[in-house]
């Protein structure tokens, strides 16, 4: 039984911001990861927040959680010691990582079929906002444009917004699963006697498979999908469906759907509390027997009669507002935790404080902790996106400092003494 599921690769990490998640991703299950930065500095150093708000280069939280397990050296590929030393790693290596311009390694000699006469079955992983050909194959890119022509943002937000930008990097994130996806592929075909190959990873792409529900609403109704927010595709507020506040936070609602309970043992519970108001009146009452979808969905047939339809969207209303004032009046964790107990369709939104203090989590043991020697303090990490029984997912290694390993590296491992590294680093090319 192996240690950990990659722990017979090499991978040499020459990506940018839109490819170090697919090489953290292949670290963290044991691959030896090589993070390759230039002599002046790994510009995702520079990403914050910022350890104690420090901003320097060694003290980049995202960089830290970007990098784990990974080992650190510096090149200059730019340079020919640069690119001579870089073949000789790669002569050692089972995959590649970059997300340079296309075309760019091929200009400095180091491209797929160059790599390949060095190392035959050499997997390069090329991951760019949109492909290695095409005619946008050169256009710049960013998070933001991803997650643009992606299709993301067209969906994200309310409807009166604009297109809202999704939090975080979930552009570069996207990519990078599916780049660390496709290489595990090749690396499959490769060690079932299939050779090397090159792998091409377009962002766009990427992206524009998450909008799967999208395409299943036009091939299904002909309809495209619009921004929605918390509402759902009902323009109206519906009792139980959407964000809602609590005394020390919001949930998230999704009653009178398939797979929970009816809205009548909501109405129960708001009724046990003293918190039902009227709602055990008619018309309220004869109302929540029958709020689920298919009532919901047949309100458009009351458009042929306004009188009826106002009527009807204001006794939603009215249920809407008195529920609205119990989940004000409760806990989020009550409400999810009581919710289900009762199989009613409550989640907490969660925030980073929530994750840390979630029982589920707590008792899955799912936060590492991990010794920062240069920091002289423990830090604690998101934990795993999976567990393997046989092949454990762990963090073994903070993130590398700057040049950390290159002794290890060009010393132990390619036998270049001191005074050569020395010389190397004083000419910029380490």
């Amino acid at each position: 039984m192996t240690t950990c599921a990659l722990d017979d690769l090499r991978i040499l990490d020459l990506a940018g911001d839109i490819g170090i998640y697919a090489a953290k991703l292949l670290a963290d299950l044991g691959a030896d990861v090589i993070r390759i930065e230039p002599p002046s500095g790994d510009p995702a150093r520079r990403i914050g927040p910022f350890y104690h708000d420090d901003a320097s280069p060694e003290r980049s939280l995202s960089y830290f959680h970007l990098n784990t397990n990974k080992r650190g050296i510096t090149l200059d590929l730019t340079s020919d010691d640069g690119r001579a030393l870089f073949r000789r790693l790669v002569a050692t290596a089972d995959v590649v990582v970059e997300t340079f311009e296309p075309g760019f390694l091929d200009g400095i000699g180091l491209g797929y079929d160059a790599l390949t006469e060095i190392r035959p079955n050499l997997i390069l992983t090329s991951i760019t906002g949109f492909g290695q050909d095409g005619p946008h194959a050169r256009y710049r890119w960013s998070d933001i444009v991803g997650v643009a022509m992606g299709g993301m943002m067209t969906l994200a937000g309310d409807k009166a917004d604009p297109p809202n930008m999704p939090y975080g990097y979930q552009g570069y994130t996207g990519a990078g699963i599916q780049a660390a996806a496709g290489t595990l592929m090749a690396v499959l075909q490769r060690d079932n006697g299939g050779g090397g190959q090159h792998v091409d990873v377009s962002m766009q792409e990427a992206l524009s498979i998450n909008q799967e529900t999208a395409m299943q609403t036009f091939d299904m109704t002909g309809a495209i999908r619009q921004r929605t927010g918390a509402r759902g595709a009902l323009p109206i507020d519906i009792a139980g469906i959407g964000v809602y506040d609590c005394t020390d936070g919001q949930v998230f609602a999704y009653l009178g759907t398939p797979g929970g309970a009816p809205w009548s043992a909501m109405l129960e519970w708001m009724t046990d509390a003293g918190k039902a108001e009227d709602l055990n009146d008619d018309p309220y009452r004869e109302m929540i027997g029958q709020l689920n979808l298919r009532f919901l969905t047949g309100l458009a047939a009351l458009a042929a009669d306004p009188p009826k339809l106002q009527a009807a969207l204001g006794t939603l209303g009215h249920i809407y507002d008195v529920f609205s004032r119990f989940c004000k009046s409760q806990s989020k964790w009550t409400l999810y935790e009581e919710g289900q107990r009762r199989r009613l369709m409550f989640g907490v939104v969660s925030t980073p404080a929530d994750l840390v203090k979630n029982p589920q989590l707590q008792a899955r043991a799912w936060l590492h902790d991990v010794h920062h020697d240069e920091l002289g303090e423990t830090l604690r990490y998101a934990g795993p996106p999976y567990r393997l029984s046989e092949t454990p997912w762990a963090i073994h290694r903070r993130a590398p400092l700057p040049g950390e390993h290159n002794i290890d590296v060009y010393g132990d491992e390619l036998g270049l003494s001191l005074p050569d590294v020395e010389a190397l680093r004083a000419r910029g090319v380490v």
